[in-house]
């Protein structure tokens, strides 16, 4: 699958954020652009695998070196 390239920090921000956008799809039911809300599933998964895409392509890594 992929390697992991999703340091502590950015996972930790990553699902935080994903799970308030997910809060925000749940929170506003009436709310015209709700769907909006579901782009939280990208930064939630991308948290809970430790690898992104989007880090893979572009060659970036936030994981600390190993000793």
């Amino acid at each position: 699958m992929f390697s992991k390239n999703v340091g502590k920090t950015d996972r930790l921000i990553r699902i935080i954020v994903g799970l308030a956008l997910l809060a925000g799809f749940v929170v506003s039911p009436d709310a015209s652009y709700r769907w909006l809300y579901l782009i939280g599933i990208v930064p939630l998964a991308t948290g809970l695998m430790s690898s992104c895409a989007l880090y893979s392509l572009f060659g970036l890594n936030t994981c600390s070196a190993k000793k």
